[in-house]
Parts: structure tokens; C-alpha cells; sequence
């Protein structure tokens, strides 16, 4: 009888600590409302960038690098220096391509391909949630410290070129952004916050 009592004492004691611990495991999840959260809080800001391109028509990876200038609500620049100085500039709907011989004034309605990355990295910065949630299923993994966002087309436009962006961070600041393509070319951006290129 004493022996009964304390299996089930015991099994009643295990059963609270694991029942506690998986609600632990619950409440510390970080979830997709509190990395947006936090994203909306950041403010205007300058990184540097090193993208490499892998392209299944080239045998070698393609590299560039330069600085990124954000200013919420709706700037967002990519001043490519290295190898040829480029620079491709949204303000709002509209996107100027600027290089060393041509300037090109894009509306972004009319390439939503491109609409698609442009407004997922914007709405990313602004912690947008629903601008994502229109054009992408969304999955996190991670903790506030260290966390991957996977965004997958909704859109037929965008999943007609993209197949996946996935993008990686700590805390209010993008560290890479990988975007893959359906041909199979993809291309992985690294960020870095206060460093010159």
C-alpha cells in the first residue's frame, strides 16, 4: 500500500515538472507577432553588404559589395560599389536603377517578380506583418537572439521566380537574406551593421 502511494506520489511529481516544463517551452516561444514587433522598432540605419550571386550559367559565383541606407517608412537603397558602382533606390511604388551609363525609373506594379523581393525586404525592416502575409506563408525558427524567417510565395507572380527567401537575424537587425530562385539560381546577401565595404 505505502509502496502504491509513493509510484503515484512520484508520477504525480514527474508528471507536474514535465507538464511545467513544456509550458515553459510554450510561453518562451518566440513567435512571428514578436520578431515583427521588434522590427517595427528599429529606425532608420546604414549597413554594408557582400551578395554572391550563384547563377547555373556561370561556372564562378559573382560577387558584389557596398551599403545599404534604410528610412522607414518607405526608402530603402542598394548602393552597390564593388565590382561596378550601381544603385537601386525605392521610394515608395517606385524604383530607380541608376548605374554608370543608364537611369531607369521602374514602377513597381508592373514587375511584381520584382515587387515581390523589394516589398518582402521592406516590409521585413518595417515589420510589416501584413504586407508579408500577402505575398508569403511565413515560418520562424529561433529565439529573439538568434532567428530565421522562411517566407514562401503566395502570390502566382512571385512564385513564378521565387521559390523561397529566407531571411536570418538577431534582434532589430537583418544579418543574410537568401533568395532562391524556381530556375535554381539563388543568391545569399550578408549585412553587416557600421562597417565600411
Amino acid at each position: 500500500m505505502i509502496r502504491g502511494m509513493q509510484r503515484l506520489f512520484r508520477r504525480a511529481i514527474l508528471h507536474s515538472i514535465l507538464l511545467g516544463c513544456s509550458l515553459s517551452a510554450q510561453a518562451a516561444q518566440f513567435t512571428i507577432g514578436e520578431l515583427m514587433a521588434t522590427l517595427a522598432n528599429r529606425h532608420d540605419g546604414v549597413a554594408t553588404f557582400t551578395e554572391t550571386k550563384y547563377l547555373a550559367i556561370l561556372d564562378l559565383p559573382v560577387e558584389s559589395s557596398g551599403e545599404l541606407l534604410f528610412a522607414p517608412p518607405a526608402r530603402l537603397e542598394k548602393r552597390t560599389l564593388k565590382p561596378k558602382v550601381e544603385t537601386l533606390a525605392l521610394d515608395g511604388e517606385v524604383l530607380t536603377v541608376v548605374s554608370q551609363t543608364q537611369r531607369h525609373v521602374l514602377q513597381l506594379k508592373d514587375y511584381p517578380e520584382v515587387a515581390g523581393i523589394v516589398e518582402s525586404l521592406r516590409a521585413i525592416l518595417t515589420g510589416d506583418r501584413q504586407a508579408l502575409e500577402r505575398l508569403y506563408r511565413l515560418k520562424l525558427e529561433g529565439s529573439p537572439q538568434r532567428w530565421a524567417l522562411e517566407l514562401k510565395p503566395l502570390d502566382a507572380a512571385v512564385g513564378w521566380s521565387i521559390a523561397r527567401i529566407r531571411v536570418e537575424g538577431t534582434g532589430d537587425e537583418v544579418r543574410s537574406v537568401e533568395i532562391q530562385q524556381t530556375d535554381g539560381d539563388r543568391s545569399v546577401m550578408r549585412v553587416q551593421k557600421g562597417v565600411s565595404p
